[in-house]
């Protein structure tokens, strides 16, 4: 299972952004949950 972790993104142009800048600028950001870690189980 991939654990998640929080990123900000910025709403008009898409690029990540830190999660300070993205709780300070609500109206023009976004904090969403990205999957992280290796997708498949190596044998």
């Amino acid at each position: 299972m991939a654990r998640t972790v929080e990123k900000g993104r910025d709403a008009g142009t898409g690029k990540f952004v830190t999660i300070d800048y993205a709780n300070k600028h609500p109206k023009t950001t976004v904090v969403e949950k990205i999957k992280v870690g290796p997708t498949k189980k190596r044998k």
